[in-house]
């Protein structure tokens, strides 16, 4: 399955203080390993390459397929570029958003699919990417509205995962879970008050596992629309994690060995 470069109706601006100079569309992305994977990716279209003196001498973008030729800048002008307090490791990249996959393209993927009711930030967006990646999620399925776009913050978080697991946008959720529901999915809300998340006792049944906002967690309907309610296992004094270490351990706890 392959993740297109995104038609200017569904791009991401970038959110940087720079934003405002940038083509429509295009952001920057920073990190090493997020500008490792996105070079590795044959789908990613990369406009421009910045770089330090000693990121620039070592990088070889033919590695990756590309003929760019890095631009070697100092380091300050990579802060100015990329979000407030970013840490760049000295590389950014001038990108497009990748174009959301449908679901039936995802569900061609091994692994368990992750849902995200209303996450609004990317950084916790990227670590539950980045924990996808980990534990071989097929997809993450985001709805469309209320969530951030790609960006900088979001692909650092992910360290590479953002060009590894595919995010799917879905205007109404309610009805993505219905359609993965009919493709024999097994939809799982993680929530607190919920039974424990029991890796073993759905055997070789595919899961869905939706995640809550910070603080709000899921909204009524999308529970309504789970076919159960579960939480995962604390034997210590915390009520709750925070929804991308949630994510991290319901994970391990679906695919490990058993």
């Amino acid at each position: 399955m392959s993740r297109r470069p995104a038609s200017p109706s569904r791009r991401s601006s970038s959110g940087s203080r720079a934003a405002t100079a940038m083509p429509s569309g295009s952001y920057w992305l920073y990190g090493q390993h997020a500008a490792e994977a996105a070079l590795a990716n044959p789908q990613r279209q990369v406009h421009e390459i910045l770089a330090t003196k000693d990121v620039a001498s070592a990088l070889d973008p033919k590695r990756f397929g590309r003929t760019l030729i890095p631009n070697v800048v100092d380091r300050q002008r990579l802060d100015l570029l990329c979000e407030r307090d970013a840490v760049h490791q000295g590389i950014a990249l001038r990108v497009d958003a990748l174009a959301p996959p449908l679901i039936d393209e995802a569900l061609q993927r091994p692994g368990p699919i992750l849902v995200l009711d209303q996450v609004t930030d990317p950084r916790n967006i990227g670590a539950i990417l980045r924990s996808a990646a980990a534990f071989g999620a097929a997809a993450l399925l985001l709805q469309d509205r209320n969530t951030p776009q790609e960006s900088g913050a979001m692909a650092k978080a992910a360290s590479g995962a953002l060009d590894i697991v595919p995010i799917l946008r879905e205007v109404n959720l309610s009805r993505a879970l219905s359609q993965l529901q009919n493709a024999g999915l097994w939809v799982v809300g993680l929530d607190a008050d919920g039974t424990r998340l029991d890796g073993p006792s759905f055997g070789s049944r595919r899961v869905a596992l939706v995640l809550g906002a910070e603080g709000a967690g899921l909204r009524r309907l999308t529970r309504e629309n789970c076919d159960e309610i579960a939480s995962v296992y604390m034997p210590g004094d915390m009520e709750s994690l925070n929804v991308s270490n949630a994510a991290a351990v319901a994970l391990y706890e679906l695919v490990r060995p058993h």
